[in-house]
């Protein structure tokens, strides 16, 4: 038994990350791929197809040599960005007083002569002293001019006004006084303390030339959805021709371009990767239970896979906006069926996702968002059609009311609005409507259970409640008040109310097969189990079990509810008939397995609670008087012995859980049970009766 559990947790922990890669790969495959123009045309020759309309808005792209040269001519006014480097000034002076205080070259000078080089080269260095390449460079530029940057400001300055290394010696030279002949002066090798100062600041300036090109827009107009580029026959002018490489340009970009290669499909499968990854981590450190179960896995990394695939579908045929499809569906389904935080969490990624292939992916990021979030909120438990109606209109709303305040907030004027986008929104709030046939659908193929079909299923008239009420109508008044208490006690808990008062009225269905043995239908003075022995007598209550979860599954049933009806009694003891056996036969062994329900014990909190409501409600049918005290002392002693003998070890409950769950049993059994005041009769009716007697 361990090594086949050992087994199935292998294969799960193999099972779900597997699932997670196969959707990865699936939605990098139908990715937008590298692609060509469907159509081959020439300017000057006729267009050989049939009416071309614009299939989505784009711009037209002026053509390389008009915009080279715009850009060349907007450049005329750019200025490089150098910088001042004091510190080679600094280290110039002072190997040059060095050498003037111990150089042999420099005894025969006099202090006057000294005192003229070191000013003149302090006012060099100060001017600034170039390379003669770039000096030449900016001298032939049309502005003549560069920027010097000093920490955070860039002034401009003439290029004139700075040196090259032979210029600034030149002009030592000239400026020489007349006490100082030219050959002194060369012999002191002047060039040894002549450096350039002013170094270009390559990334700066190459920042700043980037912004002057990005001046010049690469587009010269736009063409709108469903406009006019050409028909048949007729002569592709050059400004038409224009047109369509755009077209060509915009179409081969959104399916991949002929320039995709290896390095494109590689991030776009890191970045699938991440959201993917995002998603399963959430459910592997903040949904453990979700996790582990295979169906849910599968199902909501299902959905995510389809609405990504179906974009993509959508993109690449240009079949319609993508704001037809209803993605709010995949919030609704999965808050159904799992919880809100993970619905919201799986809309965010399928969003982000298709974000990756839309038209307008910021503007359908804000959209779409919205909209989950609103999913989420306004569908706080699907117990009703009309709920879905009503979250459908908010829906609709929320989608209207952003695009508007979205396009007003990039146009700032309604005539930019595209009001046939409206008309897609009613398309999706249709489809949104119809997702309660979905709810159905999913229920049927991964075994969920929805609010609704619990409100469906706890109808007393259904067939098999019917037959219950019918059959064995003091199990069905006791299936009653189990489901009352132990809704009452899910909701002080925050469990799943509505699941386990479902459960309720279903855990003892298995009773209808044999009622007359169970005490609640028994008619005064008629007990078959009288005669029986007690190891039979036990079997036929113990099998209540077994056949209540026939009955279940021949009726569909759900699984969650069939849990109810096999753990109800966990693996205790009809200890009636287990003392009654022991105290008729001292001193032997029992064979306890004839005695025991099959279980399992109850794994959740709401199982648990079931458990605790049937015990307590049965047993206290058989107190003597209801009174405060017996009814507390009733509650606790069967709930601790309960938690004693270990029933709910497995269940995801604390002691304050069930000090809360006695406080709930206790207080609805008093309310049961209360003792009716007796009615005061009218003085003038006594004294009347007593005339009569």
């Amino acid at each position: 038994m361990n090594s086949k559990l050992k087994k199935l947790r292998i294969k799960t922990k193999y099972f779900v990350p597997l699932i997670f890669i196969v959707a990865s790969l699936l939605i990098l495959y139908v990715f937008p791929k590298q692609g060509t123009f469907k159509y081959a045309f020439n300017e000057g020759r006729p267009w050989q197809y049939g009416l071309l309309t614009a299939p989505f808005d784009f711009p037209i792209y002026k053509d390389a040599a008009q915009l080279k040269q715009e850009q060349d001519s907007i450049l005329t006014y750019y200025e490089p960005y150098y910088i001042l480097d004091s510190e080679i000034a600094s280290n110039a002076m002072v190997e040059f007083d060095a050498d003037m205080n111990t150089n042999p070259r420099f005894k025969n000078m006099t202090p006057d002569n000294l005192l003229y080089i070191r000013n003149k080269l302090k006012k060099l260095y100060e001017n600034g002293i170039m390379r003669s390449d770039n000096y030449d460079k900016v001298s032939t530029s049309k502005t003549q001019s560069l920027r010097i940057k000093t920490d955070n400001v860039a002034n401009s300055y003439d290029v004139k006004s700075f040196s090259t290394i032979r210029s600034a010696y030149e002009q030592i030279m000239q400026d020489r006084p007349e006490s100082l002949p030219e050959s002194t002066l060369k012999a002191l090798d002047l060039n040894n303390y002549i450096r350039e100062n002013v170094i270009y600041d390559a990334s700066t300036s190459d920042k700043a030339r980037n912004e002057f090109i990005q001046q010049v827009s690469p587009s010269v107009g736009l063409v709108q959805t469903g406009q006019r580029i050409i028909d048949q026959g007729e002569i592709i002018s050059p400004q038409t021709y224009n047109i369509l490489l755009s077209l060509k340009r915009i179409t081969e970009e959104r399916s991949g371009g002929t320039e995709r290669n290896n390095w494109i499909i590689l991030g776009q499968f890191l970045l699938i990767l991440t959201m993917m990854g995002a998603f399963f981590f959430y459910l592997l450190f903040f949904r453990p239970k979700e996790y582990h179960n295979r169906q849910h896995v599968l199902f909501m990394v299902m959905l995510i896979a389809f609405f990504v695939v179906f974009t993509a579908i959508t993109i690449r045929y240009n079949l319609f906006s993508v704001y037809i499809i209803p993605y709010a569906i995949l919030t609704i389904l999965i808050r159904t069926f799992i919880d809100s935080r993970t619905a919201n969490f799986a809309g965010l990624i399928t969003v982000i996702l298709c974000s990756l292939m839309v038209p307008f992916p910021f503007e359908f990021i804000v959209i779409e968002m919205a909209v989950t979030v609103v999913s989420v909120f306004m569908l706080k438990e699907l117990t009703e059609r009309s709920q879905l109606i009503r979250s459908s209109f908010f829906i609709l709303l929320v989608y209207v009311v952003v695009y508007i305040g979205f396009s007003l907030f990039q146009e700032g004027n309604l005539d930019k609005i595209e009001w046939v986008v409206l008309i897609y929104f009613l398309i999706n709030f249709i489809f949104i409507m119809f997702s309660y046939t979905l709810v159905y659908l999913m229920e049927k193929t991964f075994g969920f259970i929805s609010g609704v079909s619990m409100v469906e299923l706890s109808n007393i008239n259904k067939p098999l409640l019917k037959e219950l009420s019918e059959k064995a109508p003091g199990t069905f008044q006791h299936s009653l008040q189990v489901s009352n208490l132990a809704m009452a006690a899910a909701i002080k808990l925050g469990a799943n109310a509505s699941l386990i008062r479902t459960g309720a009225l279903y855990h003892d269905i298995g009773k209808m097969e044999n009622p007359a043995f169970f005490t609640e239908n028994q008619v005064a003075g008629m007990n078959p189990h009288t005669g029986l022995p007690f190891e039979e007598s036990a079997k036929i209550i113990i099998s209540h079990v077994k056949d209540g979860v026939k009955i279940a599954q021949k009726n569909g049933i759900p699984k969650q509810l069939i849990d109810f009806i096999e753990t109800h009694h966990g693996t205790s003891m009809p200890r009636y008939f287990y003392n009654s056996w022991k105290n008729a036969n001292p001193g032997k062994e029992v064979d306890e397995s004839l005695f025991r329900y099959p279980g399992p014990n109850p794994f959740s909190r709401e199982t648990a609670i079931l458990m605790m409501a049937d015990t307590v409600e049965a047993a206290s049918r058989s107190l003597s008087e209801y009174t405060e005290e017996s009814i507390s002392k009733l509650v606790n002693s069967l709930i601790d012995a309960q938690v004693s003998e270990g029933y709910f070890s497995n269940t995801p409950i604390t002691f304050k859980n069930i000090r809360t769950i006695k406080d709930v049993f206790i207080d609805k059994l008093k309310t049961i049970y209360h003792t009716r005041i007796a009615y005061p009769e009218l003085k003038k009716e006594i004294q009347s009766r007593q005339n009569e007697h």
